[in-house]
């Protein structure tokens, strides 16, 4: 007996869509970890006090860059949902929601940064050395300011990812990311600043992103920019009224997403002061791995954006069928580009290892963590990571929470202790614990996307 041929002639995205939509993120993604690469190779020139001072401060920015993310999600399902039921003045009423309300609290957020800066840097950092503090203290006091910039800039984003627009995203990154590059280039190499040769690119780059990304979302007085379907706006006005339903809406995926994004972050500054005490050669082969698996993911990380713009617009249209159609055909999009970066490092990776001059300890020891990486990658890590993000886009938001951190937590941290100090595998250790948690997240969201509980659970 025959299976029926699926039509999907009538289906929101084409073929064509998912690639325009999917090409431009993969390439976001990697323009940020070239950027980051050249960033940190032109940092190392102004002195180790000064890399260290700055890496400190990041850290903790990160945690910052993962809460803007997640409302940034949250607006982007409730905007997405929206245009699945092809309600552009309500998706446009849901962006203008999050671009005031990510503009608010990031300013209370930059607040709260400079009023317990000296608290962060004297006790969060522990006992730092003084030209390490001064380089910290000097970096921070600018890169704050940019900190309002930045949740514009992602709110923006999320936006246009959500219409399917990821080319603008992509392009408005290129421009962000080359002022700052070539800041730190003239700042650094030419005007010999120091660390203020760093900071001050990062705060300009991000004000002309997000006033770019302001620009690009005010409506425009033509007809023809009225008339275009494929576009939404936020409303031109300095009046701000909050919208609480659409803001719980926003906060439902935001919040628990940013919570997930937060402990994942401090697991992994836990998992960090472990890979410390093994020695030097460890901490060299973890810093080389993270560079180079991040470039193995990057394909799966553009891929979770991508899920969350297909599979709102289906549950906004009430269409499930298309949403599972499109979870699998994005998990399989993920899977094919993650094999291909995966066999690119492996087949470069002599070179690299050669560039990095590491110790032969070191070296085997990071070549041991991305075999085993780049295979986790290929199997484990679209279902571990991508799938969940279907569950986000269709409301069901807090079994990922839950599951997330719980792996984390059990799987990541403990088993990092259990394998890398008391088995005695070192550097090794933690990352095999990595992949059992993300093996343990694999099954339990596969059996999640199997027993179809995430269906029905809409945010609007």
């Amino acid at each position: 007996m025959h299976r029926r041929k699926r039509n999907t002639s009538t289906y929101l995205f084409s073929n064509k869509d998912l690639v325009a939509l999917y090409v431009p993120l993969i390439i976001e993604q990697m323009l940020a970890m070239l950027v980051g690469l050249a960033d940190s190779i032109m940092v190392s020139s102004v002195g180790e006090a000064a890399v260290s001072g700055v890496s400190l401060v990041d850290s903790c920015f990160q945690l910052i860059i993962n809460l803007f993310a997640a409302l940034a999600t949250g607006g982007a399902v409730t905007v997405g949902q929206y245009l699945g039921q092809k309600n552009k003045e309500k998706a446009g009423e849901a962006a203008t929601q999050l671009v005031w309300f990510s503009m608010i609290l990031s300013l209370g957020v930059m607040t709260l940064m400079y009023a317990g800066k000296g608290l962060i840097l004297n006790h969060v950092f522990g006992q730092i050395e003084a030209d390490v503090y001064g380089h910290a203290d000097t970096y921070m006091m600018i890169v704050n300011a940019s900190i309002p910039f930045l949740a514009l800039y992602n709110a923006g984003a999320a936006i246009f990812r959500s219409i399917g627009n990821s080319n603008i995203s992509m392009r408005v990154s290129l421009i962000m990311n080359g002022i700052n590059v070539v800041g730190n280039a003239i700042l650094i190499y030419v005007c010999k600043c120091g660390t203020e040769g760093v900071a001050i690119p990062t705060l300009v780059s991000r004000l002309a992103a997000a006033f770019i990304m302001i620009i690009l979302l005010i409506p425009k007085k033509s007809a023809q920019a009225k008339q275009d379907s494929t576009r939404i706006y936020i409303k031109k006005s300095l009046h701000y009224r909050a919208n609480w339903h659409m803001l719980k809406s926003i906060l439902l995926v935001g919040i628990p997403n940013g919570l997930e994004n937060s402990m994942f972050q401090l697991g992994k500054i836990l998992v960090l002061s472990l890979v410390s005490t093994f020695g030097t050669y460890a901490i060299a082969a973890n810093a080389v791995g993270n560079v180079i698996a991040g470039f193995q993911l990057m394909a799966g990380m553009a891929a979770s954006l991508a899920m969350v713009t297909v599979v709102s617009r289906c549950v906004g249209a009430g269409d499930y069928e298309q949403a599972k159609y499109y979870t699998i055909k994005v998990l399989v999009m993920a899977y094919m580009c993650i094999i291909v970066t995966v066999l690119f490092t492996f087949a470069v990776l002599p070179l690299v290892m050669k560039a990095y001059g590491l110790s032969y300890e070191a070296q085997s020891a990071a070549e041991k963590i991305l075999m085993l990486h780049g295979i986790a990658a290929s199997t484990i890590w679209p279902v571990a990571f991508t799938l969940p993000c279907t569950f986000r886009a269709a409301g069901d938001v807090k079994y990922s929470m839950i599951v997330s951190i719980c792996t984390m937590w059990i799987c990541r941290i403990v088993f990092s202790y259990v394998l890398g100090k008391y088995m005695g595998m070192g550097v090794f250790g933690v990352w095999v614990a990595m992949i059992m948690d993300q093996f343990v997240r694999g099954v339990l969201f596969i059996r999640r996307y199997l027993s179809g509980r995430w269906i029905g659970k809409k945010v609007i």
